[in-house]
């Protein structure tokens, strides 16, 4: 809108400069009626410059003022509505306080909470806790270490060793999801670290980019903790099966040891 009735009056302005020179081009064609000393009427020249001066004054000046308004009227909206003054340097001070909650919570996540004393637990440990995705491929052997391998055939019933193996799977793959979890953990804090540290000298027009930025790593970090909640629920369901499994064997326990019983009992053939 603003810039559509600057383009009228600036159409206005050209006209009526238009119209002056064809004037002074016309006043220069006039006949002279008396000559000076050096052939030039001065009079002519005097009556063109008046007329000129006076259409400057009422004809141009007026417009070049209204735009001069227009524009400052353009300049204190933009100062105190569209960007106070005010608003920014609010702005930048809850910037510098999140700056101070992100690093607090980045040392609060950094303190150490390592809580194993023998070796081979502490192994695991220190790879489950590292937050380091190289380390993932520690996990399966520290594991093991630890908690034993899957028996043998012989030493244990197939659907044993098949509950035994599942428990084991789903145990490493959530542990190797935490650790990469906290490593995505470590990238967004310094993302955000980032963001901020660009918003505190941001000017106020680049706002709308850095948002933008801002939101597609919430929707990233959305995307992380949905990641975390089905590894969880995974979890959840492997032990609602390990439950549902110890049912099934009590069972089928009970089936053997009622079948035994009644051919103990059964009378001796003769």
């Amino acid at each position: 809108m603003k810039w559509r009735r600057f383009k009228r009056l600036w159409m206005r302005v050209r006209n009526k400069i238009a119209v002056i020179t064809v004037v002074v081009f016309v006043l220069l064609l006039l006949p002279p009626k008396g000559h000076g000393q050096f052939g030039i009427d001065l009079a002519v020249i005097q009556t063109g410059l008046s007329v000129i001066s006076n259409l400057l004054q009422s004809v141009v000046a007026k417009p070049l003022a209204a735009i001069q308004q227009i524009e400052q009227q353009a300049a204190t909206f933009e100062q105190q509505v569209v960007w106070p003054i005010s608003a920014i340097n609010q702005a930048k001070a809850t910037i510098n306080q999140l700056q101070g909650v992100l690093v607090q919570t980045r040392q609060i996540l950094q303190a150490p909470i390592a809580s194993a004393t023998l070796p081979t637990p502490k192994k695991l440990e220190q790879a489950l806790l590292s937050a380091n995705p190289g380390a993932i491929s520690q996990v399966s052997a520290n594991y093991t270490a630890v908690y034993g391998a899957v028996p043998a055939p012989t030493d244990a019933p197939q659907p044993v060793r098949d509950l035994m193996d599942m428990t084991d799977a789903e145990a490493q793959a959530a542990m190797k999801k935490a650790v990469e979890l906290d490593a995505l953990a470590n990238v967004e804090l310094q993302t955000a670290e980032q963001i901020n540290q660009q918003l505190q000298g941001a000017a106020p027009g680049s706002a709308a980019i850095l948002e933008a930025q801002t939101s597609a790593w919430v929707v990233r970090a959305n995307a992380y903790t949905q990641s975390a909640l089905a590894e969880l629920m995974r979890v959840r369901s492997i032990s609602l099966a390990n439950q549902g499994a110890q049912l099934k064997f009590s069972a089928n326990h009970t089936s053997n040891l009622r079948s035994t019983s009644g051919q103990v009992l059964q009378p001796a053939a003769r």
